[in-house]
């Protein structure tokens, strides 16, 4: 499992001039069972995303085409961690500590 922080690194204007193309870009990513949750940091100087996936590269390759990197108005920090404990909802992705 994968939490991707982005930081705006351009004024909200700027971000909020790419938010429909970003938001079609999420959905997508919904619809491919990638990510589980996504919304805005307080205060609104980025977001978060909870995302699955089979690898690292893989989350990247998703990353780089946001509109909001191609745009050129945030970056990412992904970080991988292994969900050993989940709501029974996300118990599906649940994995075993190596």
């Amino acid at each position: 499992m994968f939490v991707l922080e982005l930081t705006y690194t351009a004024p909200v204007e700027q971000v909020d001039a790419l938010m429909t193309d970003h938001v079609t870009w999420l959905d997508a990513q919904y619809a491919a069972g990638v990510f589980l949750a996504s919304g805005r940091k307080r205060p609104r100087d980025g977001g978060v995303i909870l995302a699955v996936a089979d690898s690292r590269a893989s989350i990247e390759a998703i990353v780089a085409e946001d509109p909001f990197v191609v745009g050129g108005v945030c970056a990412y920090r992904i970080t991988e961690f292994v969900a050993t404990k989940t709501v029974p909802e996300l118990a599906p992705y649940r994995e075993r500590a190596a």
